[in-house]
């Protein structure tokens, strides 16, 4: 298994169920290509029971992101819990959409390859053995075409994307506050991290 390693700080300030406190929601995945990717194959990897820090895994094969594995405190407050699961659904989303994503684009690429091929009378191997590829200008052909078709999907995504960073900040904002002003509150004691 390749090895995986930790993030940060000892405490990684969690984010997750952020909307509900303040009536906000995130926008849903768009299309049935976000709900139909294939699912998040979680690593069985856990890090050691004394770490303090989020873990980072290797590359998904599908997505090209690397998971994270979120640190728990024992101490988690209520809006700790919500960034961090916030933090986590977004990972969730992100994994669900670039999955989806590259799966399609490498299935509509050798697509487009073969369909290319075919039209000049070629195989996708040469009598030698070799693949035959083709050129960057015809390559390009497909590119274009593929962000085209696929610029209202891009978006949405990115409003999304956007969206949720800004939660996610905002969050990060109330924990940074809360831990503050519990350290300073006089007469209030400060649990140690």
């Amino acid at each position: 298994m390749a090895a995986w390693r930790t993030l940060g700080k000892s405490r990684r300030a969690p984010l997750s169920r952020a909307f509900s406190d303040c009536g906000c929601r995130l926008a849903p995945e768009r299309g049935a290509e976000c709900r139909d990717a294939a699912p998040g194959r979680a690593s069985g990897f856990r890090p050691p029971s004394k770490s303090h820090r989020d873990w980072i895994g290797p590359p998904d094969k599908l997505s090209n992101l690397r998971p994270v594995h979120f640190y728990i405190p024992e101490d988690e407050s209520a809006a700790e819990q919500k960034l961090r699961e916030l933090r986590q659904e977004t990972q969730e989303w992100n994994q669900r959409f670039w999955a989806n994503q590259n799966v399609t684009f490498r299935k509509e690429k050798e697509e487009f390859i073969h369909s290319r091929l075919k039209a000049k009378g070629l195989g996708l191997r040469a009598e030698s053995g070799q693949k035959v590829t083709l050129s960057a200008e015809e390559m390009a052909d497909f590119y274009k075409e593929f962000l085209s078709k696929n610029f209202q999907k891009h978006m949405y995504y990115n409003r999304d994307w956007y969206r949720r960073n800004f939660t996610i900040t905002f969050f990060m904002g109330r924990v940074a506050l809360a831990r503050l002003w519990s350290k300073l509150s006089p007469g209030r004691k400060t649990a140690s991290r």
